[in-house]
């Protein structure tokens, strides 16, 4: 059986070589790509399960973030149609081996099964529909979220980047963004600041992550990876249109090599993502 690291790993390698980050979902779609929750409990999904959520919500078209295991809609007298196939979710779970005389917790990756709530038989389109926030007030969120991290950010230049030695960001101005098709210019701005942010993080006295000396080392790669995965993340939650960075093309060919050389990298640079987020959230009111 192939190991589920490899398959996981082997699922986001094909989505990049098709030019499609699976940790990025644009907004506008018709589909909210808010961060998937449990319907049962209420707990968001953490690192790699955001993504593998996302996945199946934009194949299937999925208007519901909510998701739980069959068992757990059943205990709510919820029951998944006939035929529905499930989203694949991982765990890590614990086995336990005695050694010199120690007992000894080796963790290991286990799969568990989850439904969407559009699966479910009492799932009425009609009534999920929500109302989105207007952009206003959403940037005004933003605003405050960034304002709250208590960073240094000076805004001019015409190129953004978090400078690790002097512990400031650089942002250029607002009016220089141009947005995309599903991204407004002023939302282009916000993601990629909660990118350079998601950045900041990584200093010593914060998250502390090894960045790298240069563009093309395996840590520079790795640190941007995690940027790229965070600030999707955190443009989920706030509710802004994420894109593709500028530089985005110029890593694709640093991270493929990099997930295929160890199927372990996906998952620590989508944990280390989350740690990035919990981080940024910790320092709000």
């Amino acid at each position: 059986m192939t190991d589920l690291h490899d398959q996981i790993t082997g699922k986001i390698i094909e989505q990049l070589q098709e030019g499609q980050a699976p940790w990025r979902q644009p907004w506008k779609t018709g589909i909210s790509f808010g961060m998937p929750m449990n319907g049962v409990t209420g707990k968001p999904y953490r690192g790699i399960n955001v993504p593998l959520c996302w996945y199946d919500m934009q194949q299937k078209g999925f208007q519901s973030n909510e998701f739980a295991s069959f068992k757990q809609w059943a205990d709510k007298k919820e029951y998944v149609r006939k035929g529905e196939k499930a989203t694949r979710i991982v765990y890590y779970d614990t086995i336990e081996r005695k050694k010199d005389d120690e007992i000894q917790k080796i963790p290991f990756l286990k799969m568990s099964f989850v439904f969407n709530k559009c699966q479910l038989k009492s799932y009425n389109p009609e009534q999920e529909f929500k109302e989105e926030t207007d952009l206003v007030t959403r940037i005004k969120n933003v605003d405050a979220f960034v304002q709250n991290t208590g960073a240094w950010i000076n805004h001019w230049g015409v190129q953004a980047f978090y400078n690790k030695k002097d512990d400031y960001i650089q942002m250029p101005a607002s009016v220089m963004f141009t947005g995309t098709e599903t991204q407004s210019p002023t939302e282009a701005f916000y993601s990629t600041e909660l990118h350079e942010l998601s950045h900041w993080t990584g200093a010593e006295k914060r998250c502390n992550r090894d960045y790298g000396k240069k563009f093309g080392d395996k840590a520079y790669a790795f640190e941007e990876l995690v940027a790229e995965i965070s600030s999707a993340f955190l443009c989920a939650e706030l509710e802004i249109a994420d894109g593709p960075q500028p530089d985005q093309i110029n890593y694709l060919s640093h991270w493929l090599p990099m997930l295929r050389e160890n199927k372990n990298c996906i998952f620590t640079a989508a944990s280390a993502a989350t740690k990035a987020g919990d981080y940024l959230k910790g320092l709000q009111p």
